[in-house]
């Protein structure tokens, strides 16, 4: 059994991230902004990601680290959401001495198999979006060589009807029309945990 820490808990990903971590018997410290909003989510804790000592506060003594928070709509700035996110991690964990990081990532920033760019084809109004994750990812690779992370996203979207079958397969390659459940995908996120085998890449999960 290990302990992991999961920021992002009350979304989607994270909550099915808890479900899968605590169904293989693993003590989960779920992480959301505020717990109030999220009675339904057993044990929730505050935290901000974006803040290196709040991380390094809520990851310390654990062995792994999930990252499933995001923003989005009005009022928020995404792309400094995710950078800080990005930096906070980076800091936060190596102080906690928690060396693996597991983020859950965008297709968009995937190439397609002929070589294009999966982003060409996002509607405009959803590219800041995308490229502000894009910022944090790029975080990760250029600051985070002493961090064993490894960036997770859909290889198209996420069929949010979609029930566990606990298969997946692994690519390189992004194609909108490629869909997984949100809790197949946290059976991936939870194999990088148990078994890392893949290290400082972005991985196409279908």
């Amino acid at each position: 059994m290990s302990k992991i820490v999961i920021f992002g808990a009350g979304g989607r990903a994270g909550r099915q991230a808890v479900a899968e971590a605590r169904r293989r018997g693993h003590d989960v410290t779920a992480v959301v902004r505020d717990p109030a909003r999220y009675q339904d989510l057993a044990d929730a804790v505050a935290g901000d990601v974006t803040s290196a000592a709040e991380v390094a506060a809520l990851a310390a003594g654990h062995d792994a680290a999930v990252n499933a928070a995001a923003v989005y709509g009005e009022g928020t700035d995404p792309e400094a959401f995710f950078t800080g996110a990005a930096r906070a991690l980076v800091t936060g964990l190596a102080r906690a001495g928690v060396d693996r990081l597991v983020a859950v990532g965008l297709s968009a920033l995937l190439p397609a198999a002929d070589g294009t760019s999966v982003l060409d084809s996002i509607p405009a109004e959803f590219r800041p979006f995308c490229l502000a994750h894009a910022a944090g990812l790029e975080v990760l690779r250029t600051e985070g060589a002493g961090l064993d992370w490894v960036y997770v996203s859909p290889a198209g979207d996420f069929d949010h009807d979609g029930e566990r079958t606990g298969r997946y397969e692994i690519g390189e390659h992004g194609d909108l029309a490629r869909k997984i459940s949100y809790a197949d995908f946290a059976v991936a996120l939870l194999d990088e945990i148990e078994n890392p085998r893949h290290h400082r890449v972005h991985l196409a999960v279908a």
